[in-house]
């Protein structure tokens, strides 16, 4: 079967799965436009990229799965790839744990993943409280048609037949405290929530966002003390 063009490997990295070791894939293109995204040329010219092949990635895992805990697949937007499920099912054949970047845009596809088996993770990103003026905003698109579906996803999620973490990139104009605070009553339940600073000083999908200073240290904490008032397993990565 058909695989999905991949557009970028890693080969080892141990910031991608909290405590394990991982490979990372990079699948292009994405359903979203978040203004402060800074893989920009994997979002809207991923044809500027050369293409690996599968064959490339699978000789150099082939071998490695004593050390190697398994693999990302981020993106980009992976679960836009119809092919994404071959390619779990590829890398689980090698004795590889699989784990999925998302943002939360296709729970069918989520929901056939977890069902057969094929993913051990999963990573989704909440871009901003549950409302369309906002997640409009956070995505660079209009979310009214988006919003029911990343409902849907966490509700998936929530039911625990698969690990996973929901996580927030907090970005100075976009997110308040009100609207940390929002996104932890439609998580409420769940089994971990991780903040994460906007960078800053990097080229952004929006221009304007590379300029932002980031959140202080101390304010980056004030958001986990407030999340974990509601989700108590939050932390800052």
């Amino acid at each position: 079967m058909k695989l999905p063009e991949i557009k970028g490997f890693v080969d080892l990295s141990l910031v991608d799965w909290d405590g394990k070791v991982s490979a990372v894939i990079f699948l292009p293109h994405c359903n979203l436009r978040c203004p402060f995204c800074y893989n920009i040329t994997l979002v809207l010219k991923p044809e500027e990229m050369p293409t690996i092949t599968f064959e490339e990635i699978a000789q150099y895992l082939k071998g490695k799965e004593n050390w190697l805990d398994g693999v990302t697949i981020t993106g980009g937007e992976p679960t836009i790839s119809p092919q994404l499920p071959e390619l779990c099912r590829r890398l689980k054949e090698m004795g590889l744990g699989v784990k999925l970047d998302t943002n939360g845009t296709n729970s069918v596809m989520i929901r056939e993943l977890i069902d057969r088996k094929l993913v051990d993770y999963i990573a989704m990103d909440v871009k901003a409280p549950f409302n369309i003026a906002k997640y409009s905003l956070a995505v660079g698109v209009d979310a009214k048609k988006l919003l029911s579906e990343i409902e849907r996803t966490i509700e998936v999620l929530l039911q625990g037949s698969v690990d996973y973490e929901f996580r927030t990139t907090i970005v100075p104009t976009l997110h308040s405290k009100e609207d940390i605070e929002q996104i932890c009553n439609g998580i409420k339940g769940c089994k971990k929530y991780i903040l994460q600073s906007f960078k800053g000083d990097v080229e952004t999908l929006n221009p304007q966002f590379s300029n932002i200073k980031p959140f202080s240290p101390p304010e980056m904490q004030e958001f986990v003390k407030l999340a974990k008032k509601v989700v108590p397993n939050t932390r800052l990565r």
